[in-house]
């Protein structure tokens, strides 16, 4: 009873006391702040951090322009596949035509050229030819309202201007075939006006002018015919009514031979216009 009457005996347990409760609430301070820096470093790691940001941001940027990148690709590759598909279809189609086509590009020269043209101006090969090379020896036929050579047709065709039609040229190939060509040019532009170069149109129509000269020469001949005949029969209607009315036998033997020679050259005059008429004939089936 004495030592718990000690004042000093109690302030030593009150010490005790308030040490031991002291300790244990900083033990649970401690294990509350372990939880709290645990959980905070959780988030940490779920989250990036400020200065990681960027480089997310700049991966996913890289991905969505290869992305595109290859899109932008494969498009290209469709529309390259389109236009080989065009060009050749366009080019079966101008090799099936019976006339020739030229293209003359905007720097003069021929960018392409179908079978017909090169069959008709006598060229294995027009393409990087300029017009003064392939029609050097052709002579336009003058007509109202078109230039004087055939060249300064081209040349205004390429300038985007007004095209040039019914262009009659004689033409003379490399081989020296003289041929009549029907020349049309037209000027090519873009959507937006500028002129990239002149079509030109070629037909062959020398074995058409060969029979329209022959058609024209039969006409003559026919008219020269005619009035030969017409002369030829009224000879014979003459000698014919002299004969009739005439009483000398000497006469009559005179006028019948001048009846069977003006006859005689009548059937020759027939037969040699049936000899042309038939050459001229087998001459246009060939």
């Amino acid at each position: 009873m004495n030592v718990l009457s000690n004042p000093m005996v109690l302030r030593m347990a009150f010490g005790l006391v308030v040490s031991g409760f002291a300790c244990l609430v900083g033990i649970m301070l401690a294990r509350r702040l372990r939880r709290t820096f645990t959980e905070a470093g959780s988030l940490e790691d779920s989250h990036p951090a400020p200065e990681q940001f960027p480089m997310h941001a700049y991966n996913a940027v890289i991905q969505q322009l290869k992305q595109q990148k290859h899109e932008l690709a494969t498009a290209q590759q469709a529309e390259r596949r389109r236009a080989k598909t065009s060009e050749n279809i366009s080019a079966a189609v101008l090799s099936r035509l019976p006339s020739g086509v030229m293209f003359f590009a905007a720097n003069g020269l021929v960018r392409q050229a179908n079978s017909a043209a090169k069959q008709i101006l006598g060229f294995a090969s027009l393409a990087g030819m300029s017009a003064e090379e392939i029609f050097r020896a052709a002579t336009l036929v003058p007509a109202t309202g078109l230039p004087p050579r055939l060249t300064d047709a081209i040349q205004t065709a390429l300038r985007g201007e007004a095209p040039a039609r019914g262009l009659q040229v004689h033409y003379i190939t490399p081989a020296g075939e003289q041929r009549i060509l029907d020349i049309t040019m037209t000027p090519v532009c873009a959507p937006a006006g500028d002129a990239l170069g002149a079509a030109c149109l070629i037909n062959d129509r020398t074995k058409m002018v060969e029979i329209e000269q022959q058609q024209q020469l039969r006409g003559e001949v026919s008219a020269e015919m005619a009035l030969a005949l017409r002369t030829s029969v009224a000879t014979i209607s003459g000698y014919a009514r002299q004969l009739a009315n005439g009483r000398d036998p000497e006469q009559t033997q005179r006028l019948a031979k001048d009846i069977i020679l003006e006859a005689a050259e009548l059937d020759h005059t027939i037969g040699g216009f049936l000899a042309g008429t038939s050459a001229t004939s087998h001459a246009a089936e060939a």
